[in-house]
C-alpha cells in the first residue's frame, strides 16, 4: 500500500475506507443477524408468495407480500436490497415489509445476481425485468400498476436509479412505468467505487463505470423522488447523496430526508414507519399518508 492518491486526494486506504460504510459501525454482523431475524419474522407473520420467478436466472426470483383487503388495489413498493452488489438476497430483505403492510402498500423483495458471478450490466436488466414482470403481472398480484414505486438502499439504490434511466443497454424499458423512487444511501457516480477495494468483484473499466453511473445518464424528467441517507455516513456517501439531489433537483419533485440518528444500515428500518422523517416522505409519496418536508 502506497500513500500515492487515487481519487479527489485520497490514497487507497483512505478510498477503500470510505466506500465501506462498515467502517462507521461497530457491527455490521449484528445487522446482518438482525436483518435475517426480521425478514423471518415477516414472512411467519404475513401471508407472503415466495420465490416467483421473474426471469431465466436461477436468482431472478422475489417475493410478494399482497396488500391487506380493502376498497381498491393497493400501491407496490418493490425493495431492492444492499449488499455492495456481492452480497444478501431476498432471505435477509424482507424487513422492511411489516409497517409498509401496515400503512396499506403491497410490498415485492427482489432478489439479483451477485458479483462476481453476474455483471453490473446484469445486475441492472435483472432489476429492470423484475419491474416488468410485476407490471405485467399486476391484475393477477392485486396491485394497481400506476403505483408501482421503486426502493432501493445501498447497491441497491444504485441498481434503483439506473432503472429509471430510458432505453438500452439495460433491459426493459420501465423508465415510463415507475410512479416513483426512494433511493437510500446511494452511490451514484461509479468512478470511485471502480478505484476503490470493491472493483475486486465488480471488475468494472472505466466504459463500464460510466455505462452504469446514473448520475451522469439522468433524463430530462422523472418520477417522484424521496433521496435519503443516515446521518452517520462516510464523506464519499455524503458527497455522492448531496451530488444526486443537486442533480435531480431539476427534473424531478425531490424530498430529500437526512436521518441524524441513523446510519448505512439502519436507516431502512425507517421505511413505512410514521413519524419518522423516512417513513413519512415514502407513505406521502406513495399517497398513504404522512407528509414530505
Amino acid at each position: 500500500m502506497t500513500d500515492t492518491a487515487v481519487y479527489r486526494g485520497m490514497d487507497q486506504a483512505t478510498l477503500d475506507r470510505q466506500y465501506s460504510p462498515s467502517s462507521r459501525v461497530p457491527s455490521l454482523g449484528a445487522y446482518l443477524r438482525e436483518y435475517a431475524r426480521r425478514s423471518t419474522a415477516a414472512r411467519r407473520c404475513h401471508p407472503v408468495r415466495t420465490g416467483l420467478a421473474y426471469g431465466g436466472h436461477p436468482a431472478e426470483v422475489l417475493d410478494y407480500f399482497p396488500g391487506r383487503p380493502g376498497p381498491g388495489r393497493p400501491p407496490l413498493l418493490v425493495f431492492v436490497h444492499g449488499g455492495n452488489w456481492q452480497a444478501l438476497g431476498r432471505a435477509e430483505s424482507a424487513f422492511p415489509v411489516p409497517p409498509l403492510l401496515a400503512s396499506g402498500a403491497a410490498v415485492a423483495v427482489v432478489e439479483y445476481g451477485l458479483a462476481p458471478d453476474v455483471g453490473l450490466d446484469a445486475m441492472a436488466g435483472m432489476v429492470r425485468r423484475a419491474i416488468d414482470w410485476l407490471l405485467r403481472h399486476a391484475d393477477r398480484l392485486g396491485f394497481a400498476s400506476n403505483r408501482l414505486h421503486l426502493c432501493g438502499t445501498s447497491a441497491g439504490a444504485h441498481l434503483a436509479a439506473m432503472a429509471l434511466l430510458p432505453g438500452p443497454p439495460h433491459g426493459p424499458d420501465v423508465s415510463g412505468r415507475i410512479a416513483g423512487a426512494v433511493l437510500l444511501s446511494g452511490m451514484y457516480d461509479l468512478e470511485p467505487v471502480r478505484l476503490s477495494y470493491v472493483n475486486e468483484a465488480l471488475r468494472l473499466d472505466e466504459a463500464g463505470a460510466r455505462r452504469n453511473s446514473p448520475l451522469g445518464l439522468l433524463p430530462p424528467r422523472l418520477p417522484r423522488l424521496v433521496v435519503a441517507r443516515g446521518g452517520n455516513e462516510t464523506e464519499e456517501y455524503v458527497r455522492q447523496h448531496d451530488r444526486m439531489v443537486a442533480a435531480l433537483r431539476p427534473r424531478a419533485a425531490v424530498c430529500e430526508v437526512v436521518a441524524e440518528r441513523r446510519d448505512h444500515f439502519d436507516l431502512p428500518y425507517d421505511l413505512g414507519v410514521r413519524g419518522t422523517g423516512l417513513g413519512d416522505a415514502v407513505l406521502a409519496q406513495m399517497e398513504l399518508g404522512g407528509a414530505a418536508t
